[in-house]
């Protein structure tokens, strides 16, 4: 280094003058106010009222800018109350903003911003950019449909449950569903996460891979209603993906009637509340109820029709054996009565009451024929009203005698 041998007299200026001369051209530079986007990178309301924070802005990733700024206490009530009765969402870090503010400078202090109005507007719209991009992006990496092509159980029995354990929609949940009036049973196991800020979807992704672990029929992310900004953590991309790509069917129950996330549209299915997410496994087990109540009274009529049937049958076969056993009877009748009569016809009593008589000879034995008969044989001769005993003294043949 060169050596100076002797002291040069230099002007210089004192460092409040510099600066001084800088405040002055910072305020000339931007002397109106501006409207500026960024992001809250840090928030702290203080005691005394007034609100400190820093803005910032990064790209891919890496933070390109930050500043420090400030909203006076006779401002900040007003913007906070504006912010979140619009959007929803309480004024925090880590969401982007459009604020306007007034570029200032300290001696102190250096550049800040002085920020005297904000537009909550922007902030919605930011996020549903985001959501649209998002979306774009799962339905071109095909995860929209994935787990459409999972089969939810017709019964399914094994739930996990990813919500807070203090969530108001998560006791609702439980009480619907297990103090159902039917006495389904069911098994819950709860695996707590985060459900809004920044942290949830993290949160939610790690407890949906310990979940998926476990042989489950379903899995079950569940919140109770809140603001849109509340829930917009459930349109986050990489809890979208981890949801789509989950090898067990996950079925959303997010929020009120009014809301539907990315969350919900690569889901297995979703439903709009907890309570309504209890009821679809209820109906389930209903309408299996109502299957089984249907079968069992068809079992029971086509029984009832097959012993009415098999009745009518033994039925048809009784009067037939009956109708069958009275016409043998009958005929059997017919057939005594025909003999009887055939027996009475022949009744020798009745032959002899007609003025016939009967012969028989000295033997006992009925003659038939003259042949028979000598000269000086006894006969015995019957009549209807007696009998005696002859001697025959003379036989007389006919010329044509009959058989003996």
């Amino acid at each position: 280094m060169p050596v100076r041998n002797k002291t040069v007299a230099r002007d210089y200026l004192e460092l409040s003058e510099l600066l001084a001369r800088v405040k002055e051209g910072v305020e000339d530079a931007f002397p109106d106010r501006y409207w500026v986007k960024g992001e809250i990178s840090s928030w702290s309301p203080r005691a005394n009222g007034h609100c400190y924070l820093n803005l910032s802005q990064s790209v891919d990733g890496k933070q390109v800018a930050d500043i420090r700024a400030m909203i006076w206490k006779w401002q900040y009530p007003q913007l906070k109350v504006f912010f979140e009765d619009t959007t929803g969402q309480e004024l925090r870090a880590g969401i982007t903003v459009l604020v306007r503010v007034q570029v200032s400078f300290s001696e102190l202090y250096g550049i800040s911003l002085f920020i005297d109005d904000i537009d909550p507007a922007f902030t919605v719209g930011e996020q549903a950019l985001a959501k649209k991009k998002a979306i774009e992006k799962l339905t071109k990496s095909g995860y929209l449909d994935m787990q459409q092509e999972l089969a939810l159980p017709r019964l399914p029995y094994a739930l996990a449950v990813i919500t807070s354990k203090t969530a108001a929609g998560y006791g609702d949940f439980r009480r619907h569903l297990l103090e159902n009036g039917a006495g389904y049973a069911f098994r819950l196991d709860l695996f707590e996460a985060l459900m809004q800020g920044e942290q949830a979807p993290a949160s939610i992704i790690s407890a949906l891979l310990e979940a998926q672990e476990h042989p489950y029929d379903a899995i079950l992310i569940l919140r109770g209603g809140g603001s849109e900004m509340d829930l917009s953590c459930f349109d986050d991309y990489d809890l979208a993906v981890a949801i789509a790509t989950c090898p067990v069917p996950v079925i959303t129950a997010i929020g009120h009637d009014r809301d539907y996330h990315i969350a919900d549209m690569v889901a297995n299915r979703y439903v709009k509340t907890p309570t309504a997410l209890a009821d679809l496994f209820l109906d389930a087990y209903a309408e299996e109820d109502a299957t089984l109540d249907m079968l069992e009274a068809r079992v029971r009529k086509a029984v009832s029709d097959r012993l009415a049937g098999m009745t009518r049958t033994v039925d048809a076969a009784v009067a037939r054996l009956r109708f069958a056993v009275e016409m043998r009877l009958r005929q059997a009748e017919s057939a005594l009565a025909l003999q009887e009569a055939l027996i009475a016809k022949s009744d020798p009593r009745s032959i002899l009451r007609l003025g016939y008589v009967l012969v028989t000879g000295g033997d006992g034995k009925v003659l038939k024929t003259a042949a028979r008969v000598r000269a000086g044989d006894r006969i015995g001769v019957r009549f209807a009203d007696g009998a005696l005993t002859a001697t025959v003294d003379e036989v007389k043949q006919d010329a044509r005698p009959g058989r003996a």
